[in-house]
């Protein structure tokens, strides 16, 4: 998109919400007859996104919490100003202000040294047969075995990340979109997670 002076600027577009507050969890009990063990020993909200409609989809245990995704946001901010069944929607954001945006970065699968550790290879000639990319020698003399944490072959992305500082540029709030500027976590249509 371009900006008010027509600098060009890369943004990411985001479908936020709207998310609606399933369950409210308190230090305390919410009254003198609540059953004993019943606290949660900590504050948090539950809000779920994108309600089910298909019934054959909703089963017994999600009673209450019809929605495709649930997720639990504890007491770092502000919860105490929301109730059971509000809308979270992108108006709690403003243009320019700086978000961190996490999620699960894109799953490669199994992969060898050289692409998931950046090695450099074998030679491509002097007698190296079939083993360009193989990782070489892993352990030592002492103690005898490959020690943890050594960087071998192995399963490659589907790590939570997070990028600090984006900017939002333009918030939508009729359509609940979130344009922010450079690029966010994970694959196309991945679910994300925004905190101002």
């Amino acid at each position: 998109m371009f900006d008010k002076d027509g600098n060009l600027i890369p943004v990411s577009l985001i479908s936020a919400g709207p998310c609606y507050v399933l369950q409210k969890k308190n230090k305390e009990p919410s009254s003198a007859k609540a059953p004993a063990g019943k606290k949660d020993g900590y504050e948090a909200i539950q809000v779920g996104m994108e309600r089910i409609e298909k019934k054959n989809k909703i089963k017994k245990s999600m009673k209450g919490k019809e929605y495709k995704f649930i997720k639990e946001f504890k007491g770092d901010i502000d919860i105490l100003k929301y109730n059971i069944g509000d809308e979270i929607n992108v108006s709690i954001f403003n243009e320019g202000d700086k978000v961190k945006v996490s999620g699960m970065s894109k799953g490669k699968g199994f992969q060898g040294g050289v692409k998931r550790h950046g090695f450099s290879g074998r030679n491509a000639t002097h007698g190296v047969k079939h083993e360009h990319r193989t990782i070489g020698s892993t352990g030592r003399r002492f103690p005898q075995h490959v020690q943890k944490g050594r960087k071998m072959p192995g399963r490659m992305g589907y790590e939570k990340i997070s990028v600090k500082n984006l900017k939002i540029m333009k918030v939508d709030k009729e359509n609940n979109l979130l344009a922010v500027k450079g690029a966010v976590p994970g694959r196309n249509k991945g679910l994300l997670e925004i905190r101002g």
